[in-house]
């Protein structure tokens, strides 16, 4: 698992209405292969609503249509719960998903 991934997860939470959702996996690296049990991920929604908090998203990273990751609804989810993989990021989406999470999170960029 590196950050990035996509990973679709069945019923994430009672109040999805969905499913199953697709999550991309946003946490650092270093937390990421840590013994820590969760990653903190970002949903990804077929709406987009054209805000800076999201990153447009579709058929190249693996998914079936257009989509968006979501960065002002950031969750906690367990390792063990990302088992079906459906995709990673391109390094240009990775770019984005970081101005995408620092405009969410008000961080300033160095």
């Amino acid at each position: 698992m590196i950050r990035g991934d996509l990973y679709r997860v069945a019923h994430p939470s009672g109040r999805d209405p969905k499913r199953s959702r697709v999550f991309a996996v946003v946490s650092r690296q270093v937390l990421i292969e840590s013994r820590f049990s969760t990653v903190i991920c970002a949903p990804i929604y077929t709406s987009f609503y054209g805000l800076t908090t999201q990153v447009l998203v579709g058929v190249e990273e693996g998914l079936k249509h257009p989509s968006s990751i979501h960065c002002d609804d950031l969750v906690s989810l367990p390792k063990v719960v990302l088992t079906d993989y459906v995709g990673t990021l391109s390094r240009q989406k990775l770019d984005e998903l970081a101005q995408a999470l620092a405009a969410a999170l008000e961080i300033e960029c160095i």
